[in-house]
């Protein structure tokens, strides 16, 4: 096995998505006979829609006692995604104008917001997601015609059909409805390239480290840094932004499938790369404000509720990547993880730092002996809540108590 090396084998430019022997093939259909879904120009969105609402539904199948994942669920929890944004709005510019703070803590400081400039960026953000928002619901609709008409799967019996009936399918209705006018025929492989096109363009970069994520720290030694909005950033930069790789969502720009050009079109996206670093900068105020608005509305309950939450384990976004397969679909890749959660949880427990062990232990100890103290006293004369901070201190002692125990290795 020493002798084998894995690497990336570069293809050679091609101009369309036909093979070899179909690049001049033209199928003719009568007009007359034309299908709703005869010659798709944008097959990697629709496909990758039929794969969405089928993920829906997979998610329906295995908690089918719940309905909480159903399309008509998802749709309700998008559109609660905007009431929650325009709430976190109303209710951050009432508690900063409608609200007299002097009477409130007894002082003099006064805060001026910019409230018309908030109300203006939140409206513009708001009206986006209600646009995006109306045009799902229109492509659910159509995806959910292919079901029922093209491929004579009802909404019902969807959950029971494996995806790799429902690809059976789509490739038998190929020959009727002609869905890829470039190809007579289709294959899985051919769905499967087309949904995850620019996946597997992650996928690669980060397995190959052509991304900058790996940051070696003064304390912490190398880290990991690869959030959602650092993700944004990447696809916005390589696939769909302004000035992007890609000319559409299924073909590269032409310059760069010749290799003379190298030089200039890295010197171009260094330029873009920095354009958008600027524009990220000048925006940090803006979503910082919001990132922290949203998580304490958010998660203030949980953690109320909860409190374990905050030291439970999950695959980050980083390692969802690296772990993936090339051609894996997401509702593939969360079965595969899902089966690996427990042993995973294992083998990093195995890893616990004893230095955190220890830190973790005295913090309980001191805090549980402090949360004990005032519980007692609380019992025995309620008006000890009355007491300025107690109730917080309280809470705040046993989300730490909480938090310290899972910090702890499990016997």
């Amino acid at each position: 096995m020493a002798h084998f090396e894995t690497e990336y084998q570069r293809l050679e430019a091609s101009y369309s998505d036909s093979p070899p022997g179909e690049e001049n093939l033209l199928v003719h259909v009568p007009e007359g006979s034309k299908s709703p879904w005869h010659h798709i120009e944008n097959l990697d969105l629709f496909f990758q829609r039929i794969s969405f609402l089928y993920f829906l539904n997979f998610r329906k199948s295995i908690i089918s006692t719940r309905r909480m994942d159903s399309p008509a669920c998802c749709w309700g929890k998008y559109l609660s995604l905007c009431k929650q944004l325009v709430f976190v709005v109303a209710f951050t510019v009432f508690l900063a104008n409608c609200v007299d703070y002097d009477i409130l803590f007894a002082n003099n400081i006064r805060h001026n917001v910019p409230v018309i400039f908030i109300l203006i960026i939140s409206g513009v953000f708001w009206l986006h997601r209600l646009v995006k928002f109306i045009y799902n619901i229109c492509c659910y609709f159509e995806i959910r015609s292919f079901y029922i008409n093209a491929l004579k799967v009802s909404m019902a019996d969807l959950p029971y059909f494996t995806w790799q009936e429902v690809q059976a399918r789509i490739v038998e209705i190929q020959k009727e409805h002609q869905i890829c006018i470039h190809k007579k025929e289709l294959t899985e492989l051919d769905i499967y390239h087309r949904i995850l096109r620019f996946k597997n363009y992650m996928v690669a970069m980060v397995n190959k480290s052509l991304l900058p994520v790996r940051f070696r720290l003064p304390v912490l030694g190398d880290t990991v840094f690869y959030t959602r909005g650092l993700k944004y950033n990447f696809e916005l930069i390589f696939f769909w932004g302004p000035g992007s790789l890609f000319e559409n969502e299924w073909s590269l720009k032409p310059e760069y499938k010749r290799g003379g050009n190298r030089l200039e079109l890295a010197d171009r996206l260094s330029s873009r790369i920095l354009w958008i670093g600027i524009a990220n900068l000048l925006l940090c105020p803006v979503i910082l404000i919001w990132q922290i608005l949203y998580a304490f509305f958010s998660y203030t309950e949980v953690i109320k509720r909860e409190p374990g939450s905050l030291g439970a384990r999950c695959w980050s976004l980083y390692g969802r990547f690296y772990l993936r397969h090339f051609n894996e679909l997401d509702h593939e890749l969360m079965s595969r993880l899902s089966k690996g959660y427990k042993a995973s949880s294992k083998y990093m427990n195995c890893f616990m730092s004893p230095l955190l062990t220890v830190v973790a232990k005295n913090v309980a100890f001191f805090a549980g002996s402090i949360l004990a103290v005032l519980i007692a006293l609380t019992i025995y004369d309620e008006d000890v809540l009355a007491v300025e901070h107690v109730l917080t201190s309280i809470t705040l002692l046993g989300v730490c108590v909480t938090v310290c125990r899972y910090r702890m290795p499990r016997s």
